[in-house]
């Protein structure tokens, strides 16, 4: 197979993609946005690239072909290239960059011809800077034709091609949001609380990231338990009630939060987690009726 790539959708994740495909030797052909505007910008990210504005046959003009839209814009950009580009899509990859959707997604280019999947890096891109990609997961979906190039790309990139069928790509993606976007909230949680301790934010973000630092890396190192600490960790109900009642001053969300997540690392770490759940209930519970009665 050739080595020309287009893509349409170069937001943050199809501009790096782009760009390190270009490295790999790829000829990046059209580069779809919205705009001329914002296609210019990202043929220039990219460092190559032609840049349009609208879905045509032009796109044909490759082997490969990247759709990296927003998840909920991903079919309606299939059946718009089906319309417009006609049967030209036998011998083709198509590959999406979802890691929620399978290669249903893509049906109308499917039944165009086209060899449909996805490549979906377990990365958080930013759009400040070139996230590394080394040693990343990325997880590859669809028919043997599409699924073999993915996961050749993958590993040209540094990555780690793992293949996941379709119906499980939900939970695949909700652990990714757990790993990155919720914890980016609780540390932002965690720093308005400081904040709201008369921190200067600077210094509130300086006292939490060494913690946070130093969690990840016992974790890495020596597993979850071993890295578990904390008050529920040690067995002290006191202070997780007196953390429960602290939070009440805060909007109901950071209260509600530490319960929930309280509740979870006894599930998930406690040696005997049943009877920890059970004292956790009544500790809470027993705090809101306090509070209620008050």
């Amino acid at each position: 197979m050739g080595k020309r790539a287009a893509i349409v959708g170069a937001g943050r994740v199809g501009r790096t993609l782009g760009r390190r495909l270009r490295a790999l030797g790829w000829k990046i052909g059209a580069v779809v946005t919205r705009s001329p505007r914002t296609a210019r910008a990202a043929v220039r990210a990219i460092g190559a690239g032609r840049p349009q504005a609208r879905l045509d046959e032009r796109v044909l003009e490759c082997d490969l072909l990247l759709i990296a839209t927003p998840d909920r814009a991903i079919a309606g950009v299939a059946t718009a290239l089906a319309k417009c580009a006609g049967r030209g899509w036998r011998g083709k990859v198509v590959l999406h960059t979802s890691g929620a959707l399978g290669r249903e997604a893509l049906a109308p280019l499917a039944r165009r011809g086209a060899a449909t999947g996805s490549l979906h890096p377990m990365q958080t891109f930013s759009g400040h800077g070139t996230p590394r990609l080394d040693g990343v997961c990325f997880a590859v979906e669809g028919v043997p034709r599409a699924r073999q190039l993915a996961a050749r790309i993958a590993r040209g990139l540094g990555g780690v091609p793992v293949a996941l069928n379709a119906r499980r790509k939900p939970a695949y993606h909700a652990a990714g949001a757990l790993a990155a976007g919720h914890v980016m909230t609780v540390v932002e949680a965690a720093t308005r609380i400081l904040v709201a301790l008369d921190f200067p934010r600077r210094r509130a973000a300086a006292a939490l990231l060494p913690l946070v630092r130093q969690t990840l890396d016992n974790f890495e190192r020596l597993g979850p338990r071993a890295a578990w600490t904390g008050p529920l960790s040690r067995g002290d109900f006191a202070t997780v009630a007196k953390h429960a009642a602290a939070l009440r001053r805060f909007p109901r969300e950071y209260a509600e939060a530490y319960a929930a997540l309280t509740r979870l690392g006894a599930r998930l770490l406690a040696q005997r987690p049943a009877p920890v759940l059970r004292r956790l209930r009544r500790v809470l519970q027993g705090k809101r009726k306090m509070e209620k009665r008050k």
